[in-house]
């Protein structure tokens, strides 16, 4: 088309000014026709094999869809694991620090109770093994029947606790 245009060009210069016009227009007439012409054949091609393209779009949207997918699901699979098993970390982690102060609560207790001459179960069971052993011992010197009763009396009888250590009879009759 350059070449048509530059050759018109040359006829131009040789020719009439007038006859020139007329060639060079009909030139570019033809030239927008046949560029007219091409759109047009490009537009039914691309709208008969359009349904084709479209339809074969689809089917690789749908498998990357299906892909993309897959790997989402794995990726959630494995998340999930990992939060599992961070969340069976952490309670046995707590777990292990609920033992730690159960322990120091305890201990601070006993202390607290032995501070107060109150008895522990130790001492309560240390205390009655001791009476059931004097009761047996009573019982063979005095006889077998009022050995039993007194062993009877001594089981069921409650242990009572000093209610005042001698450190707090001491401090009162100082004060």
């Amino acid at each position: 088309m350059v070449k048509k245009l530059q050759k018109m060009a040359e006829k131009k210069s040789a020719s009439a000014a007038g006859l020139l016009d007329s060639a060079f227009a009909g030139t570019v007439k033809d030239s927008a026709q046949q560029i007219w012409l091409a759109g047009l054949g490009a537009f039914s091609k691309a709208q008969e094999e359009g349904g084709k393209v479209f339809d074969a779009l689809v089917k690789e949207g749908v498998s990357l869809q299906r892909k993309t997918q897959a790997v989402a699901e794995e990726k959630i699979g494995e998340v999930t694991n990992k939060m599992s098993g961070m969340a069976g970390d952490v309670s046995a982690k707590a777990g292990q620090h609920w033992d730690k102060l159960e322990t120091i609560f305890e201990e601070r207790t006993a202390k607290a109770l032995a501070k107060l001459g109150v008895p522990s179960a130790k001492d309560v069971a240390a205390l009655t093994k001791r009476i059931d052993e004097l009761s047996a011992k009573v019982a063979g010197l005095n006889g077998s029947a009022p050995a039993k009763a007194a062993r009877k009396a001594a089981s069921k009888a409650p242990v009572k606790a000093p209610t005042k250590t001698p450190a707090k009879r001491a401090a009162r009759k100082t004060a």
